[in-house]
């Protein structure tokens, strides 16, 4: 199939949809605590049925729902069985609120147990009361790429997928792994990752007042400190050893102060690195933050040297603000990234080319400010929310039409 293409009026029927994904800090949770709140915006009912709260909600958004997965915690069980207690409670959320459909993203458990929830629908003992439920799966990355592909998980992987009334991928690198890795020829539907473009900007009077608290101005013959940052989950894939690394290279060079935001499990190593490199001092170590719209406009440049990225959403919602990158060419990242124009790409692990290139560009303003606005025009032209929920919507109109023609 193509790129999803939205209906021609731009309108789409309000639905009841349920939102299953993994609530905390990363990429997957983020994209569809987001595609919730959107939605939810445009007058549909959204529903939430996770282990937590979403960490982008607030619990007061109107037209959303959370609801909890308890999972029971017997003896017997050595690892509680999320998996059957989140396919028990999606069943129940879908009877009693009569949904249209189950959106869950990451493929593992997540679209398993939508199709146990689905089958215990489908089985009731009244007649009356059966329905299809139809599934739709996303797929982001890390559940294809890594943990799919292990031999434990990947015939389940591969059933998950199948056996959905639609997939979507965030990028057309991630649908080509997937077909390659699983052997899929169904449809999968490309919808990228999107950015709220009138949340995610920048603004030129907060920046002027919140930049003081992490960056020096000018002071005599010395220019203003410039602004690096990362945003990430900070897992292994994601480098952030060579954040250092290359901040180092940078702040020996010129003024500059490091801005993370995010945690992980290599956040310490972070952390002894830079008090080994000297830099511990201009480095802010920020963890997680519900704020960081307002937090990437402060940025002059963003750093993303992933070993994977299937598409790269903290370089998307950086681009909306204005921010350019410095990233690995790797995975989807060159759909999002024109080498030159919005940002600069680079092989894996070459951090003395990104840094290289990171000094050059910071001491060239005209080139920065430029190469800012073409960030700003890509995410505004081709990724903001406004372009991308209606793809969702259409897509959404063709699974359930699928779904009532399958009715039990």
């Amino acid at each position: 199939m193509t790129l999803a293409t939205a209906p021609p009026d731009g309108r789409s029927p309000r639905r009841k949809i349920g939102i299953t994904c993994y609530p905390t800090y990363g990429g997957s949770g983020v994209v569809a605590t987001e595609l919730g709140i959107e939605l939810a915006a445009r007058g549909h009912q959204v529903h939430f049925i996770t282990s937590s709260l979403p960490f982008r909600l607030s619990g007061r958004e109107a037209n959303i729902f959370f609801h909890e997965v308890d999972v029971y915690h017997y003896p017997l069980f050595e690892h509680p069985p999320y998996d059957l207690a989140l396919a028990t409670r999606m069943a129940e959320v879908a009877e009693f609120y009569s949904l249209d459909l189950l959106h869950v993203h990451y493929a593992i458990p997540h679209s398993i147990s939508a199709i146990l929830a689905r089958q215990m629908i489908e089985t009731q003992q009244e007649v009356a009361r059966r329905r299809y439920l139809p599934i739709i799966t996303t797929l982001h990355g890390t559940d294809i790429t890594l943990v799919g592909l292990d031999r434990s998980y990947l015939p389940i992987t591969q059933y998950g997928i199948e056996q959905s009334d639609g997939v979507t991928a965030i990028s057309s690198y991630l649908r080509e792994r997937t077909r390659e890795a699983f052997n899929i020829q169904g449809e999968i539907e490309v919808i990228r990752n999107f950015v709220n473009c009138d949340v995610y900007v920048r603004d030129p009077a907060k920046v002027a007042s919140m930049r003081p608290r992490f960056t020096a101005p000018a002071s005599g013959k010395t220019p203003a400190e410039k602004l690096l940052v990362h945003l990430s989950n900070f897992r292994p894939v994601k480098r952030i050893l060579d954040v250092v690394e290359v901040f180092a290279r940078v702040a020996a060079a010129l003024p500059a102060r490091l801005m993370l935001i995010g945690d992980g499990p290599d956040r310490s190593a972070a952390e002894h690195l830079a008090v080994r490199l000297g830099i511990a001092g201009r480095v802010h170590f920020l963890g997680k933050q519900d704020n960081v719209n307002e937090l990437l406009p402060l940025a002059d440049l963003m750093v993303m040297p992933s070993e994977m990225e299937s598409f790269g959403l903290a370089a998307l919602e950086a681009m909306a603000c204005g921010v350019p990158t410095i990233a690995t060419r790797v995975g989807g990242v060159a759909e999002l990234i024109d080498d030159g124009v919005n940002g600069l790409l680079f092989p894996v692990g070459d951090t003395e080319a990104m840094a290289a290139a990171a000094i050059a560009l910071l001491g060239d303003e005209a080139r920065l400010a430029a190469m800012a606005g073409a960030s700003r025009k890509t995410a505004s032209d081709r990724f903001c929310s406004s372009r991308i929920i209606p793809l969702y919507e259409a897509y959404y109109e063709r699974v359930i039409a699928r779904g009532q023609a399958a009715k039990p």
